[in-house]
């Protein structure tokens, strides 16, 4: 669609470096690396600094093989190599809380490595968040980053501070939910490439600024007109995705990307947090409850059914797997995720993601699959 509702969010996506020089600029205040969609950002909201997600740029380089393995997935090398080349020298601190082993690494080097850092803290949250001890570990490692981040700028963070920041945030995920509640219309208003834009930039743009965006958003789109042919509903499931041209071809050739179970989409925002006395408690708990990545989703495999509940309730007719080369937690659930959405009709498709792949290849694997789901309503 052109009608330029989106073009915001799209600015914002590509000049995102320069955003954040410009809130540095216009506020003074301190600029965050994060990394992975477990920070809490609402601690360094309540501490007065930017939160930016740390994402890679979708193009080779050559700087990151002295410092990780070149069998690491591609988004740890590539975000390893934006710190390195300079791209985040606006960024004083960098944090991680506990995702996967490869990307901790990442971490390691981009605070061993990157000049212009000037702090770095990581949050060893559990990764077994099903034990009934983790939502008591993750708010003491919570209690102790907020300890840090008041000795860091000598100002305290009060219970009113973070419940203030943490009303904002949850404001940004109440407002993405009902964007992509759009998208289970019959001829979506909103599509794939569209809501990626706005998923994506609500983790490097100021939480208020991002809402208002979407309340104009949101309040122009019953008025929209509809005037591409959605086609074939799909799912994308993965890690972090944020591959705007293969989006926007998969779009291209015939169908929608309705929804998607991906770090970089639902798995951000997709819930809230409860309400609780202890604020810091509020916060704990929401990142415990979040649709889980592989790497928290053990004993149990939760997120199997929450994938399959989304494609329901999307109308899902088929669910494209993104898989980072050698990413382990994702390959590792892939074949029983896999087989649990087949055996409840909907069909998959896997895709293995570099950096340096071509989207020619997929284009023609896209193609093919649309083409298997016709033959199938056939019959």
């Amino acid at each position: 669609m052109s009608d330029g509702l989106f073009d915001q969010f799209k600015t914002w996506y590509e000049k995102r470096h320069d955003y954040a020089r410009d809130w540095k600029a216009r506020t003074g205040g301190q600029v965050v690396a994060t990394m992975c969609t477990y920070t809490a950002e609402e601690l360094l909201i309540a501490a007065g600094m930017l939160p930016v997600r740390v994402l890679g740029a979708h193009e080779p380089q050559n700087v990151t093989e002295p410092h990780i393995f070149g069998m690491f997935c591609p988004f740890c090398r590539d975000s390893l190599a934006q710190g390195l080349l300079g791209r985040f020298d606006y960024a004083e601190g960098v944090t991680l809380t506990q995702s996967c082993i490869q990307y901790r690494q990442t971490f390691g080097s981009w605070r061993m490595h990157v000049p212009t850092v000037k702090w770095d803290y990581y949050v060893p949250m559990p990764n077994d968040v099903q034990s009934p001890h983790a939502r008591k570990a993750h708010y003491e490692e919570l209690q102790s980053f907020r300890v840090f981040l008041q000795t860091l700028t000598g100002k305290t963070i009060t219970d009113d501070m973070l419940r203030e920041s943490l009303a904002v945030v949850d404001e940004n995920r109440r407002l993405l939910r009902q964007l992509f509640d759009y998208r289970k219309d019959a001829n979506p208003k909103v599509t794939g490439v569209e809501a990626v834009y706005a998923s994506l930039t609500a983790q490097f743009i100021d939480k208020r600024e991002h809402n208002e965006q979407l309340k104009k958003v949101l309040a122009a789109l019953p008025a929209r007109q509809v005037e591409r042919k959605t086609g074939a509903r799909f799912m994308t499931i993965g890690s972090e995705n944020d591959d705007i041209a293969f989006m926007a071809m998969v779009e291209s050739v015939g169908a929608t990307i309705v929804i998607d179970d991906q770090c970089s989409g639902t798995r951000y925002f997709w819930n809230e947090s409860k309400p609780e006395t202890d604020v810091i408690k509020a916060i704990a708990d929401r990142y415990c409850d979040r649709p889980a990545c592989p790497t928290k989703d053990y004993p149990v495999h939760t997120r199997f059914d929450h994938v399959l509940g989304l494609a329901k309730d999307y109308d899902v007719q088929g669910a494209i797997f993104l898989q980072q080369k050698f990413c382990d937690p994702h390959e590792g659930d892939y074949p029983d995720l896999k087989r649990h959405l087949e055996a409840n009709g909907i069909p998959t498709l896997f895709l293995e993601f570099d950096i340096t792949n071509p989207i020619g290849p997929f284009r023609i694997r896209i193609e093919a699959f649309l083409e298997t789901l016709s033959e199938e309503e056939l019959f």
